[in-house]
């Protein structure tokens, strides 16, 4: 049960998800700390010297996309030409496999970003044909390594980089600071910064520590950027300041749609666009993948939410020849919609089931599904998020084992959702606690929005609003005291004069040049 809240209580809890204190750009650690990475400069450096043909290798999700951005607006800087592959996610599957060798056979350095730590088959492919190969990637290791001329991966246990959650871009961004020191050119770090920024959030890695650091900066500086890409995406926004949730919920899922849907050169070509007419082109078509993304997850969440097992510990739905670009954030949907653990499965027509799970509460969903790695093909992903396949004949068994395991588990899931904080009464929702709030900002993964809960408001107006009328806007009262409420995506009717306990964030809403304070509501339980 929430206990409930003082705002000294929530200053000492927002804190202490700080231990290190808030840092600054000088705390960044050096690159030389990351295992391997004066060893793959030098070789980018001799390669350089030698004229060398490098191809940089990356994935087709948004930190993917911005590490390969990184890494080609690096060399263009330095003039030197660079080839790049981003993997096509229908025809060539994940990162560096034996599917793109024969693209790189004349290639004397492949330089991996956000990928390559499980290619061992492709290593050894590379190597066969004398291709020196750097992996850089973030990714939890496996079992066997890949043979390579350099590894860098902050979670190698030989490595001393200081913190363990960091994304693909970060990497990328080390590894050109570490060439700029090198080559002794005179580049801009910052300008690199808002793109690692961008990945940051996308990829969810904790907005503590460095990370909260470089997301702090690099906001500034999308905010102020002139690069196309970023002008453009202010323009269609009608955003002059960039905020981290602005990343999370908008600009990242326009970048990841071009891989969900198509092709994620599509996203790399504009965040490269030389001018801003170019730019709105090239945007233009993302928000279209966007579009075609939305209309495709909303059709298949309906389709899994009628399909799954309610009453199943985990979630597992398969459904054929569902969309494979979509399934990731289908799980998310349903994950959040039954409170559960879910993992949505798509049939080929090869009978094989490729998908996708997202976890819910406390569960790890990395180590559950691990425990049935026997009956995979393929499998990879973290605590939150996992990426599989397997045939389809071991369906049942694989269903029938993560009932199983889930139910011997120590880590069962917390029921009530872990970011709500406590309980507040309306008496205590003032511009005092949101001026609180921001001094945390910027929230995301590692440091939630603070959800709060208040018990018994009465229900005084709740009026669609909206273009499709799927949203609501609310007016409770508590004790005297009322707030305004929206709710966002909702097919869920009430009547004024209803009693409810109500789960919300709070946000200040700047309309015509007046602030209010408004609860944006995430759960209603209305008492019966």
């Amino acid at each position: 049960m929430p206990e409930p809240l003082t705002l000294n209580k929530l200053s000492s809890l927002l804190q202490a998800r700080f231990e290190e204190g808030f840092l600054t750009l000088n705390d960044l650690p050096k690159p030389h700390t990351f295992k391997d990475m004066e060893k793959a400069t030098a070789r980018i450096v001799e390669a350089i010297q030698n004229k060398e043909k490098i191809t940089i290798i990356g994935d087709y999700d948004v930190d993917g996309v911005t590490s390969t951005t990184l890494m080609r607006l690096f060399f263009e800087e330095i003039d030197y030409p660079v080839a790049w592959i981003i993997p096509n996610r229908f025809t060539d599957g994940y990162g560096l496999s034996a599917n793109i060798i024969p693209r790189i056979e004349d290639t004397d350095l492949a330089i991996t970003v956000d990928n390559g730590i499980s290619a061992v088959y492709a290593a050894k492919l590379c190597k066969e044909k004398g291709i020196d190969l750097i992996i850089t990637d973030h990714h939890l290791l496996p079992p066997e390594l890949p043979e390579a001329y350099a590894i860098i991966d902050q979670k190698q246990p030989e490595c001393t980089f200081p913190y363990d959650e960091v994304c693909g871009a970060q990497i990328a961004w080390y590894l050109i600071a570490s060439l700029k020191n090198s080559l002794n050119v005179p580049i801009d770090m910052k300008f690199y910064m808002e793109l690692a920024a961008i990945a940051i959030i996308a990829d969810m890695m904790p907005l503590r520590h460095i990370n909260r650091t470089m997301v702090i900066a690099g906001l500034q500086s999308l905010s102020r950027s002139n690069r196309p890409a970023i002008r453009a995406y202010r323009e269609y926004a009608q955003k002059e300041i960039l905020s981290a949730e602005d990343i999370g919920f908008f600009l990242g899922p326009l970048l990841n749609s071009a891989g969900r849907m198509e092709d994620a050169s599509y996203a790399v070509e504009f965040l490269t666009a030389s001018n801003i007419y170019d730019a709105r082109v090239r945007l233009q078509r993302l928000i279209d993948f966007n579009e075609a993304r939305k209309a495709t997850e909303s059709e298949i969440t309906k389709e899994a939410l009628a399909a799954a097992d309610k009453d199943a510990s985990v979630i597992v739905v398969a459904g054929e020849a569902w969309h494979e670009g979509v399934v990731g954030i289908v799980a998310a949907r349903v994950a959040r919609a039954l409170k559960k653990p879910c993992i949505i499965l798509s049939k080929s027509e090869e009978g094989v089931l490729k998908g996708s799970g997202r976890s819910f509460g406390s569960c790890d969903l990395f180590a559950l599904v691990d425990k049935t790695r026997p009956l995979l093909m393929k499998f990879g992903g973290h605590a939150a998020a996992v990426g599989l396949s397997l045939e389809a004949c071991n369906l049942h068994s694989f269903i029938d084992a993560l009932q199983e395991h889930y139910e011997t588990t120590d880590d069962q899931m917390a029921l009530e959702d872990p970011d709500i904080v406590g309980s507040l009464h309306f008496n205590d929702i003032s511009f005092s606690l949101t001026g609180l709030l921001k001094k945390f900002e910027p929230y995301g993964q590692g440091n939630p929005v603070p959800k709060f809960l208040t018990r018994n408001v009465q229900i005084l107006q709740a009026g669609k609003m909206g273009k499709e009328g799927n949203h609501l806007r609310f007016l409770f009262e508590q004790d005297g005291v009322t707030h305004q409420g929206v709710q966002f995506k909702t097919e869920a009717v009430y009547e004024p004069g209803m009693r409810a306990d109500i789960v919300y964030t709070v946000s200040e809403n700047h309309f015509r040049g007046n602030t209010t304070l408004q609860l944006m509501v995430e759960e209603v339980r209305v008492s019966h």
